[in-house]
């Protein structure tokens, strides 16, 4: 009992610090930009596309450490490329989508690997990338993410009839006048600034879960549109702050355990939901 009281006081202690308010701000900020992107992406079956920008980030991550400039400022310019050519390369050719996003992403990933083994000596900035800490963010990494934020919420809630249209027949939302490659680039931008902003906060190997956990958990409770779309952003939010204490309070990993927490929220909501006993 007492040693539960001498953790929470410590808790509490923490959350008077800059740094642990900066990411708590910072988990809700980006909770909800997860949450928001997250559900076009789980809707469009787009989470191995966010899951390649994120793992061939790593050639921005390592390219950022090699050249001796913050990985953050090298990832922004080379996800959002990346995320552009790679959905080109898809409206291009006839090859699967999922065998460009295999092929690119094999060959980011070997670069990056590659370059890293010329990196000598101190590497504490490119495994802090890869695995993600949030308490690391500073006021311009929370700026970045409102900036983002107030882009997306505005680009998808005042196109949401034209989004969703989109989202379920590409087709006849070109016959409905949907300006649809407009509309599928300008996603992919933000989808693409959302992985590299978020890499800081749970890392490379981690940043697709973020958006695509509390997206999937939220499809399980609900399938009318505006409460799954509120439901993902709650969830991505509420279960960003939780992972954060735990990880403060258990003295974890940040990126790990916020992913953690949605991980065991979505198995707890699966449950409950889709695996219910039926009276006989």
């Amino acid at each position: 009992m007492y040693l539960a009281i001498t953790e929470i006081d410590n808790l509490i202690s923490l959350l008077q610090l800059p740094f642990m308010q900066r990411a708590i701000w910072g988990a809700i900020l980006m909770g909800v930009v997860g949450g928001l992107l997250g559900s076009f992406v789980t809707l469009r079956s787009l989470s191995f596309f966010s899951h390649a920008v994120g793992h061939a980030a790593l050639v921005g991550v390592v390219l950022g450490v090699f050249l001796q400039i913050n990985p953050t400022w090298m990832l922004i310019p080379f996800t959002l490329v990346f995320g552009v050519v790679v959905l080109y390369f898809v409206d291009k050719t006839d090859i699967a989508s999922d065998s460009i996003l295999s092929i690119v992403l094999s060959g980011a990933l070997a670069i990056g690997l590659i370059l890293s083994s010329f990196i000598r000596g101190y590497r504490g900035n490119l495994m802090s990338v890869l695995f993600g800490d949030i308490l690391a963010i500073d006021n311009t990494d929370l700026i970045l993410t409102l900036i983002l934020l107030i882009a997306s919420a505005t680009f998808l809630l005042s196109t949401l009839r034209a989004q969703i249209l989109l989202t379920l027949n590409p087709a006849v939302a070109q016959v409905q006048g949907v300006p649809v490659q407009l509309y599928r680039y300008g996603f992919v931008l933000l989808l693409s600034l959302a992985v590299a902003i978020a890499i800081k906060a749970v890392g490379v190997l981690l940043v697709n879960a973020f958006l695509v956990i509390p997206s999937s958990t939220a499809k399980v409770m609900t399938h009318h549109f505006s409460r799954f779309l509120v439901i993902s952003v709650v969830i991505g939010s509420t279960t960003s702050i939780v992972g954060i204490l735990t990880s403060a309070l258990f003295k974890l990993a940040s990126g790990p355990s916020i992913v953690l927490v949605q991980f065991v929220t979505f198995i707890l909501i699966f449950g409950a939901f889709k695996l219910k006993i039926k009276p006989t």
